[in-house]
């Protein structure tokens, strides 16, 4: 079984679809096997999207992903990672496919509503800065 991250970004919390957005996972046959809400500090943002820091985005984004609460998740199931990211749509909402979450909910490319780890190696590194092997049941 393949595990990735998924955040439910501020954007998506205020919006209120956190539900929307878990049914559309479940909907698929992907497991939940960790959930939690918090709010990230800006250096907290800063080190969870370090891999950014040379990229003109990387103070708004940092600003915005710690301007209120996420949900992070650990999704987990068969190519987790690419049915999460078909579910998520592309980054850029505008080109994202009809009934993907970004195209359904997103307003703004950098609010997006949601985040997802695009690879096995980077799932690894997000999911760990999130939760420790306690929190993470299957």
């Amino acid at each position: 079984m393949e595990r990735t991250l998924s955040i439910i970004k501020p954007d998506g919390v205020r919006k209120n679809v956190i539900g929307e957005v878990i049914k559309r996972f479940e909907g698929a046959g992907i497991h939940i096997v960790a959930m939690k809400m918090l709010k990230l500090s800006k250096e907290d943002a800063k080190r969870f999207y370090a891999v950014h820091k040379d990229r003109p985005f990387y103070d708004s984004l940092t600003d915005f992903m710690s301007s209120g609460p996420i949900v992070v998740m650990v999704l987990e199931g068969n190519d987790v990672i690419k049915k999460n990211r078909e579910l998520m749509g592309a980054t850029n909402y505008k080109e994202a496919a009809a009934g993907t979450i970004r195209r359904d909910f997103a307003t703004d490319i950098e609010q997006n509503v949601v985040h997802g780890s695009d690879g096995p190696d980077t799932a690894v590194v997000e999911i760990a800065f999130f939760f420790n092997q306690l929190e993470i049941y299957s």
